[in-house]
Parts: C-alpha cells; sequence; structure tokens
C-alpha cells in the first residue's frame, strides 16, 4: 500500500466513527420514550400525561409509554430521573408538577431540583380554586377573608405537600391568621367528603377537581389562585385582587405541569424535544383537551421554565421555614 493511499485510510478511519455519531444524533429519536408520572393513576397528572404522550408519539412517530412511580411526594421518581444512565437520558422524561419545588423543601433529597435536570417546557397551569361548603355563611371573599383573620377556621388538603396545603398555608402566612387550622387527609377521596359535609370550613382544591361541584352547587368558590381570572371561572375574583387592601397584593399560586428531563440529556434529544412539545401545545388536539383540566397552556419553556421553577423553590422554602413544615 502506496503512502497516499494510508493516509486515506487513516483518515476514513477517523471520519467514519463521527459520522455515524452525527447520523445517530441526527435520527434521534430512535426508539420508544418513556415519560414517568410521579403519581398513581388516574389523576390530574396521569391524565395529562396520557394525552400528552398520545400527542407527543404522533409527532415524533415513536410510542411513548406512560409509566406511574408514585412515593414520598414526587421524590421517587425524580430521584430516579437523576440517577439514569447517559445512555438512557434522551429517552426518558418526567411530568413535573409542584411537588418537584416543594419536595425540595419538606424532604431530605438525593438529588438537586434544578442542576440535576434539564428544563423541557411548562406544559399546563391549572389554579386552585378557594371553595367553601354550599351551606357555608360565606357568600363572598372579603367577608370570608376578615372571618378567616380573627375566628378559628380549618381547611382540607389531599396531604401535606400537596399545592392545595401549601396554598393554603400561603394564604395563612399572608393575613396572618394563627388560628387557621390545616386538617390534611389521604388523598382528595377522603378530603373531598369532608368539605362537603361542612367537617372543614374551605380549602384550595384544584379547578378540575371540584368544578362539577361548582356548576351542580354543592360547592361556593370564592376566588381563584392565580394572578389572573380564570377562564373557566370569569366572574370569580383573584385572591390577589380581592384581597390587595389585606397583604395579598402578590399573592398567586397555581399547580403547574412540565415536561422536564435529566441533567445528562443531550442537547440534540433536547431541542429536538421542544420543538415537538411546542409542535403538540399548538395543535386543536390539545387545545381541544385544555378545558377537560380547566387548564391554561403553560407558557415557559427552556431557561424560563428553569427560573420559574428556581422561584417556586424560594418561595416555598421561605414559607416552610417560616411556619415550621420541614422535617
Amino acid at each position: 500500500m502506496n503512502k497516499l493511499m494510508k493516509m486515506l485510510v487513516a483518515s476514513t478511519a477517523v471520519f467514519l466513527p463521527l459520522l455515524g455519531a452525527s447520523a445517530q444524533a441526527a435520527d434521534w429519536p430512535s426508539k420508544n420514550i418513556t415519560l414517568v408520572v410521579p403519581y398513581a393513576a388516574g389523576g390530574t397528572t396521569d391524565i395529562l400525561s396520557r394525552r400528552v404522550a398520545d400527542l407527543l408519539g404522533t409527532e415524533l412517530g415513536v410510542t411513548v409509554i406512560v409509566e406511574n412511580r408514585p412515593g414520598a411526594g414526587t421524590t421517587v421518581a425524580t430521584a430516579q430521573l437523576a440517577r439514569v444512565s447517559k445512555r438512557d437520558a434522551d429517552y426518558r422524561v418526567l411530568m413535573a408538577s409542584p411537588g418537584h419545588t416543594v419536595g425540595a423543601s419538606l424532604y431530605p433529597l438525593s438529588y438537586d431540583p434544578v442542576k440535576d435536570f434539564r428544563f423541557i417546557q411548562n406544559v399546563i397551569d391549572i389554579p386552585n380554586v378557594l371553595v367553601v361548603p354550599a351551606k357555608s355563611r360565606f357568600q363572598a371573599f372579603e367577608e370570608f377573608l376578615q372571618a378567616a383573620k380573627t375566628e378559628k377556621t380549618s381547611y382540607s388538603s389531599p396531604g401535606i405537600g400537596s399545592s392545595i396545603h401549601m396554598s393554603g398555608e400561603l394564604f395563612k402566612a399572608k393575613i396572618g391568621a394563627p388560628q387557621m387550622t390545616h386538617v390534611p387527609f389521604r388523598g382528595s377521596g377522603e378530603a373531598l367528603p369532608a368539605l362537603l359535609s361542612g367537617d372543614v370550613d374551605f380549602s384550595f382544591e384544584n379547578l378540575p377537581t371540584v368544578y362539577p361541584m361548582i356548576k351542580s352547587g354543592q360547592l361556593r368558590v370564592l376566588a381563584v389562585t392565580t394572578s389572573e381570572a380564570s377562564p373557566f371561572l370569569p366572574d370569580v375574583p383573584t385572591v390577589k385582587s380581592a384581597g390587595a387592601e389585606q397583604g395579598l397584593s402578590d399573592f398567586a399560586t397555581s399547580a403547574w405541569f412540565g415536561l422536564i428531563g435529566s441533567a445528562s440529556m443531550s442537547d440534540e434529544a433536547y431541542e429536538k424535544l421542544q420543538v415537538a412539545v411546542t409542535n403538540v401545545m399548538q395543535s386543536q388536539a390539545f387545545k381541544d383537551f385544555l378545558p377537560q383540566l380547566g387548564a391554561v397552556a403553560g407558557k415557559e419553556s427552556g431557561d424560563a421554565f428553569k427560573a420559574m421553577v428556581e422561584r417556586d423553590i424560594k418561595q416555598w422554602a421561605d414559607l416552610v421555614e417560616a411556619a415550621g413544615l420541614g422535617e
């Protein structure tokens, strides 16, 4: 073999692996993707994830498999995602929610809730609503607010660390209501009957959970927790606006749900997922699905989503410390 031929062979040997790596990246996804739900089947996160999985699978041309992995709030599934191998990081995502940020304050974690993940897209936002039983004496938010500041009141939640619980704790801290008592239950199946029967005075429930009960007259809605009024309850005031003169001018909470991946996820997979999720969210099928959850489409992606999570972590950390809720 002459000298020129040897040089060509050598250069080809170097070039081909690079070409193969480039082709592999360009071909993503080359296998099925797993979307992890950190809760049991049947709840809001699960319903959303299954619809997103269907639409995302169609968009990407692969099957997106939903895997339910509940435990310790959301920390069991999230810890597993943080530890996923580099080989699998491009094919495993998780539907995160406020449990991701609340858990950072309530539980000792084996992972960093920001540094160990890549934040793809906030998919939806769902307001919590301040509701009272139909037989409650409170007809309007302002009336309820005055009583809550001076009288003994109680509120229910489906568990410690839920967005419902934390909305209540934030409300309590903002208005200064030492006589307000949190009554946690083991899920909405126990919490809602207690609310409907009047065993507790109020709750900050997720809108889709109680919307039928509001419409049927079993519950009365006094306010919504988001910064802007809900399009599904346009005549109901926000806590922020109705309580501005009572220290609530910056009160805003919502149950957000967004896709995150491991910090080991490649740039190619991350960027293609962002494009695919954006296309899904712009589809008519997704827009038609939103009313089922009483939701609006999320706006934050990438660094903006990450910044939102960081703000949430700080808000809940400050609250947990002030209220003495942590372990």
